[in-house]
């Protein structure tokens, strides 16, 4: 058995495409939806992302505004920043690339943005949303990975679904978004009891720990759907995800692929959050 990969790049570019029509019928209505990308310091994963997210407004329509910020601004600088975009009419969507330096406590910056432009979905008035079902800007890795499940023809009602991971930005959204679909959510994490007792009963697996070649083929059973959301890059350079990908993809059914699976989609959702702004402020 080989398992049929969900190419997130093609499913991305589709959904790109169809922005593209979107974003110009906006503009006919007199509607510019505009992104405020904020970077501090010069962290080059950071670095690569911002220049990812502002080629994707691009391509779009979408217009964006760029602020590279020194390592040694400070909280304050930062806040007042943000504050001036709040109140801003061309931007619909803030986002401040995390990490921050040490010096600014994210959270602080995080709740600065107004819930109405928070196009990353980490404000606590969209994640309150989301817990209780209401329409809300999602995070954006989380949503990509439920759009990849829709377009692989996934039905998650019933379905054991293990998530591997409990970070704010995408752990703990993912199993929400998956328990909204109806399946039965397992949440396992570093303090879990033999995780492969977990990850042995999944239907659904989402790995989003961040350590290389974690969850082996042994670790899960035949038929398995797997979204490997890790982003891990190895002494050799190689780029792999929290998924032994060989192993793994003999006994699964679908399997997203690292590079090329969830990667793709976390920028198209913050473009499509960005959309979804700008049509609400209008």
């Amino acid at each position: 058995m080989s398992a049929k990969i969900i190419d997130g790049k093609a499913i991305a570019a589709s959904i790109r495409q169809d922005m593209v029509d979107e974003v110009a019928q906006l503009k006919k209505e007199g509607i510019t939806p505009g992104l405020a990308v904020v970077i501090v310091g010069d962290d080059p994963a950071s670095k690569v992302y911002v220049g990812q997210k502002e080629k994707g407004c691009a391509q779009v329509g979408i217009y964006s505004e760029k602020y590279a910020l020194p390592a040694d601004t400070s909280e304050e600088e930062l806040l007042a920043l943000v504050s001036k975009l709040n109140i801003d009419d061309k931007i619909n969507g803030i986002l401040v690339q995390l990490p921050l330096p040490k010096q600014i406590d994210e959270k602080k910056i995080l709740y600065a943005i107004s819930p109405v432009k928070d196009v990353d979905g980490f404000h606590p008035e969209n994640i309150g949303k989301l817990v209780i079902g209401e329409d809300a800007f999602l995070p954006c890795t989380p949503h990509g990975i439920m759009v990849l499940l829709k377009h692989a023809g996934i039905d998650l009602r019933g379905k054991e679904a293990v998530v591997v991971g409990r970070s704010n930005i995408v752990g703990k959204p993912i199993s929400l978004m998956l328990l909204s679909k109806s399946a039965t959510v397992t949440i396992c994490h570093s303090k879990t009891k033999d995780l492969s007792f977990h990850t042995k009963r999944a239907d659904v697996l989402v790995a989003a720990v961040g350590k290389p070649e974690m969850i082996k083929g042994e670790m899960v059973k035949d038929g398995v759907i797997v979204i490997d959301v890790g982003v891990n890059r190895l002494e050799s350079g190689k780029l792999v995800g929290d998924v032994e990908f060989e192993s793994v993809s003999k006994k699964a059914l679908v399997i997203t692929p690292v590079p090329g699976g969830v990667g793709p989609m976390t920028i198209t959702m913050l473009l499509k959050n960005t959309i979804k702004a700008a049509k609400m402020q209008a």
